[in-house]
């Protein structure tokens, strides 16, 4: 008993805290029902593979092995926790001069970390194997061994599985010690994380890069706006915080630097967080792709504070209003105490509301539009379910565009849930605690998402109302044949849009069967009349569904 004591109390009762921590974010984890991202990534492990159109496989994993021991969401986030006790854990033992009140302190300040940590999402992998690379990183600064050469050579790979923001990391690593281009060790775990990464590499050249083309490409913004910059930056200061997050940013960089690792910290966190800020200038950046540098950011606070001789007193207020706000977003996350506010609405009522689409779809697939999230959320609450989403031209790809559902459903009965639009025929509505559902029963379903046309070029520039051939090749996309009489009778289409509008899909005479055939097509395409810069697109009318997105962006400049 005396032994368990001081396992609990010693080092300022740090075992205690790491303790505590685990159980509310287990606690958490079993209470809260699943956000939108979480169960598309639940699909994930449905299938796994070596990539996915959106992310590496590390999540898929994960969710995997906790969701084999239990059949809920306790099990989906299971190996978040476990990750994120682990990251704590490990960022203690990488701070040199230790004060754990301190640390304390400066973990309760970060909300994100007390939230996010228990959510079955890419950032919670990706900020425990960051932490888990700059230990590796720290033991191969002391000794370059051929143990920490294998083991810093792993830690890279890992880091990549998780999320491809981490060779930031490695490169803003290189960029803080230019002398490991000197050292031939550095090498060999470079080439020990190639060769552990080549499964990845390789789906990703097998299915035409499609995670290059989306996050480099796809993302980008037609023109930039300024609330791109500042809602990055407003972002961060809320990530790290969300109260005390100007604080320990400017604490993360006065902090005076007094090793090689340090350095390597600071200019990874202000190269990270550098670098998304000038991505700014092309597009959106989400806040939550700066969470690699969560452990510099807590190590080089922590320190600042130590050798600067600082106060604590903000600290500790901040910490215990963010504390505060924690606590009401933990409960909120439980239980809905505001009906009818919209504070991310995607954790309450899935299970009624799948149930209410089940009462009328029954052992029918249901179909969903534009939404990778819909389809995954109603098959999670719906166990042994069939869910898909058809993604029009003038959405975004997921992972369903590369999944083979279509063919389990190819001539069988669906039923296509939507939210009221006018476009689209209608067999009746359903009143669900998420509002109004529209439904179309499709006595024989059919639709071609898998089916490529790829483009011979991929930006080019005309005159308004110039019409211009375009090549295409043509892939089926299908393991077997596609059905002859309803190939026969989906089309090969185009549209534009322009600064994230649309323009009206048009249709041509020539049939998905015949080009498939063909291989190797030709397409005349009518320019928009006004000048701009627009993105076309290439597609497949089947049935009354809308054009399936069916090709990579082409850019198109109209000038005068």
């Amino acid at each position: 008993m005396a032994a368990l004591m001081r396992f609990f109390t010693k080092d300022h009762y740090r075992n205690s805290f790491l303790l505590g921590w685990l159980v509310l974010a287990l606690v958490q984890a079993g209470v809260t029902q699943l956000m939108d991202d979480e169960a598309y990534y639940w699909v994930y492990s449905r299938h796994l593979d070596w990539g996915y159109f959106d992310h590496p496989p590390m999540i898929a994993l994960l969710i995997k092995m906790g969701y084999a021991l239990f059949h809920n969401e306790f099990g989906v986030r299971l190996f978040m926790v476990v990750l994120n006790v682990c990251t704590l854990w490990i960022t203690w033992h990488l701070i040199p001069q230790k004060h754990n009140r301190l640390f304390y302190m400066v973990l309760c300040a970060m909300g994100a970390m007390q939230i996010g940590g228990m959510l079955a999402v890419p950032d919670v992998p990706l900020i425990f194997f960051a932490a888990l690379y700059f230990w590796i990183y720290r033991l191969f600064l002391e000794q370059q061994t051929w143990r920490n050469t294998l083991l810093l050579g792993i830690s890279m790979a890992l880091l990549f599985y998780s999320k491809y923001h981490g060779i930031l990391l490695v490169l803003f690593t290189v960029v803080s010690n230019p002398n490991l281009l000197r050292v031939f060790k550095f090498y060999v775990a470079c080439i020990i994380t190639t060769a552990l990464f080549l499964p990845h590499i390789y789906w990703q050249v097998a299915h035409g890069f499609p995670s290059l083309q989306y996050h480099l490409v796809e993302r980008n913004a037609a023109v930039y706006h300024i609330s791109y910059t500042t809602e990055y930056l407003l972002g961060q200061l809320l990530l790290f915080g969300p109260v005390a997050g100007w604080l320990l940013l400017y604490y993360a960089f006065v902090c005076p630097i007094q090793s090689s690792f340090e350095r390597t910290l600071k200019v990874t966190l202000i190269g990270v967080l550098a670098f998304f800020l000038l991505s700014t200038y092309k597009g959106r950046v989400e806040a939550n792709w700066t969470v690699m540098v969560f452990v510099p950011a807590v190590i080089l606070a922590h320190q600042a504070i130590i050798r600067r001789r600082g106060s604590w007193k903000l600290l500790r207020v901040l910490a215990y209003v963010t504390l505060a706000v924690v606590l009401v977003v933990r409960v909120y996350m439980a239980w809905d105490f505001l009906p009818g506010v919209a504070i991310r609405p995607e954790i309450h009522h899935n299970r009624e509301w799948a149930r209410a689409l089940h009462a009328r779809a029954g052992n029918r697939p249901v179909v969903f539009l534009n939404s990778y999230q819909l389809p995954s959320k109603y098959m999670f609450y719906i166990p042994g379910a069939v869910a898909y989403s058809v993604n029009s031209r003038y959405a975004r790809r997921s992972q369903y565009n590369y999944w083979d559902t279509e063919t389990q459903m190819w001539g069988k009965p669906v039923m296509l849930a939507f939210q009221p639009r006018t476009d689209l025929p209608v067999t009746d509505s359903i009143k669900t605690v998420k509002g109004t559902w529209e439904y179309y029963d499709i006595p024989q379903y059919y639709s071609y998402s898998l089916s490529r046309l790829i483009p011979v070029i991929k930006k080019v520039q005309v005159r308004p109302g110039e019409h211009m051939t375009f090549v295409l090749k043509v892939r089926s996309g299908y393991n077997q044949p596609l059905p002859h009489d309803t190939a026969q009778e989906a089309l090969l289409g185009y549209a534009f849009t322009h600064d994230r509008e649309g323009l009206p899909a048009v249709k041509t005479s020539m049939s998905l069967f015949k080009a498939i055939k063909r291989r190797i097509i030709h397409i005349d395409v009518a320019m928009p009349e006004q000048p701009g810069t627009y993105q076309l697109k290439f597609c497949v009318f089947a049935g009354i569904l809308p054009p399936t997105h069916n090709s990579e962006t082409i850019q198109v400049v109209v000038k005068k």
